[in-house]
């Protein structure tokens, strides 16, 4: 449950990965106004209740063994966000718990951690939310994790932005974007990556290692879409595609040339998010600028998968560990 969507995902796992028998997605918007009010609006409470009750049905349908739900900055920023998860308990019956900042960055690079290419030194992932944005840089040159469940261990330093594409949108406005009011944007998230611990370091590494991006959110799915030119948006060509630095400016104009009502018709884009996409490639620029690689790789994947990894590689060693009883071995 983000600041801006809903999600659902529901799976088996399958050889080393898992088998999707089940999904869903809705922007909801949650956190409509709370960068404002801070608090959580009442139309925005309503829509996302009738979310989770999808999402509830379906749980019922699947009976799940193991299940894990999740809030992020939304919940965490407004003063009745624990109020809000007590009523979706109470009325829906889920029990969502609100993860703190590190948690979610943690499971965005387990989800994406097979996107990483085998080859580089490191990488710089980022998760461009609705209220916040997560960054985590991987550092390999010790080792690298052998599972996927465990790379979060390679983190080096890791960064919470307060700053996602509803808070952006809210403070400069995400319809009429001139150059200008980007660039405005741009400096404001520059202003919070200076407090990012190992930042000159990082830019070193790039400089000296093989490091590219990896990057998981709607904003960055959007620009592959329209870097591919696909009529309608197609996960399976968009989920793992290199992008270079030349692709990302020239479709980053592109972007910003585009009127707001031609990115509402845009089939890669779409109403709901016309007014975000703009403030979400600020937040990308920015990191791009302080960190400027020749490749960044889209991911169309995230919390929900860092959340299934995590619990089948948690069923995995349990059932490893039930196979010996106590007393078992040390001749005993």
């Amino acid at each position: 449950m983000g600041t801006n969507n809903c999600r659902l995902l529901i799976a088996r796992p399958h050889d080393r990965g898992f088998r999707v028998l089940d999904g869903f997605t809705r922007i909801v918007r949650l956190g409509e106004g709370v960068s404002v009010t801070g608090r959580l609006g009442d139309a925005a409470m309503e829509r996302t209740m009738e979310a989770l009750r999808q999402c509830r049905n379906k749980l019922r349908d699947h009976q799940p063994t193991r299940m894990r739900l999740i809030a992020t900055e939304a919940c965490r920023a407004a003063e009745n966000g624990p109020a809000f998860l007590s009523r979706v308990k109470s009325e829906i019956g889920l029990d969502l718990e609100i993860v703190d900042r590190r948690t979610e960055a943690e499971l965005a690079v387990t989800g994406c951690a097979d996107l990483i290419d085998g080859e580089a030194s490191g990488a710089l992932m980022f998760d461009i939310g609705g209220g916040s944005s997560e960054l985590a840089w991987l550092d390999f040159r010790g080792g690298r994790p052998r599972s996927q469940g465990r790379m979060s261990a390679s983190i080096r330093s890791w960064q919470s932005l307060p700053v996602g594409v509803v808070s952006i949108a809210e403070r400069f406005g995400g319809v009429d974007v001139t150059p200008q009011v980007f660039e405005n944007m741009v400096r404001y998230v520059s202003e919070h990556l200076r407090q990012f611990r190992g930042r000159e370091k990082l830019r070193q590494m790039i400089g000296t290692h093989p490091v590219h991006l990896i990057g998981t959110s709607g904003t960055v799915t959007t620009l592959a879409g329209l870097h591919l030119g696909l009529e309608r948006y197609e996960r399976q060509k968009v989920d793992g595609l290199w992008m270079k630095r030349q692709d990302v400016d020239e479709t980053m104009r592109v972007l910003l040339d585009m009127p707001f009502e031609r990115r509402v018709a845009h089939p890669c884009i779409g109403k709901d998010r016309a007014d975000l996409v703009l403030p979400g490639c600020a937040i990308f620029e920015a990191i791009r600028r302080e960190w400027p690689t020749e490749r960044v790789r889209v991911a169309d994947r995230g919390l929900r998968e860092g959340i299934l990894i995590s619990l089948m590689d948690a069923d995995r060693t349990t059932k490893r560990f039930s196979r010996y009883p106590k007393g078992a071995g040390n001749g005993q």
